[in-house]
């Protein structure tokens, strides 16, 4: 499953990730990770039964742990098929099929909404 890892500038600099990981000893996917001197993120892969061990953890260390199930829906009458998000997206879910159509594979997203920022016709969202 993936998760996000949201840490605030209150625990900015400690090692709670790898206290987390060395405590429930749970082997995390990282895709992605952005920090600076006030907040980070990070995008992980934790397979299902490790998951409530790991957010407990990182959770009693000041950490906000959310889990990744709602991927990204294209509004196919919105699109025009320009290839924006195929550009930006970190999880290669968008390509082009061999008539230059755009096609997802949903079961990449990590929901780190740079499509849905970059999407010049805001024909992407997440799903609810």
């Amino acid at each position: 499953m993936m998760i996000k890892i949201s840490i605030s500038s209150n625990v900015i600099g400690e090692p709670i990730l790898a206290e987390s990981i060395i405590e429930t000893r749970t082997a995390l996917n990282i895709s992605q990770a952005h920090f600076d001197s006030t907040y980070g993120e990070i995008i992980a892969e934790v397979e299902t039964d490790d998951f409530k061990a790991i957010r407990k953890a990182l959770e009693s260390k000041g950490a906000e742990v959310t889990v990744l199930d709602h991927p990204i829906v294209r509004d196919e009458e919105e699109c025009v098929e320009c290839g924006a998000c195929i550009s930006v997206c970190p999880g290669h879910v968008f390509s082009f099929d061999e008539e230059w159509g755009i096609v997802q594979d949903i079961e990449k997203c990590i929901q780190c909404g740079t499509c849905i920022k970059m999407c010049p016709h805001r024909a992407l969202s997440l799903e609810k």
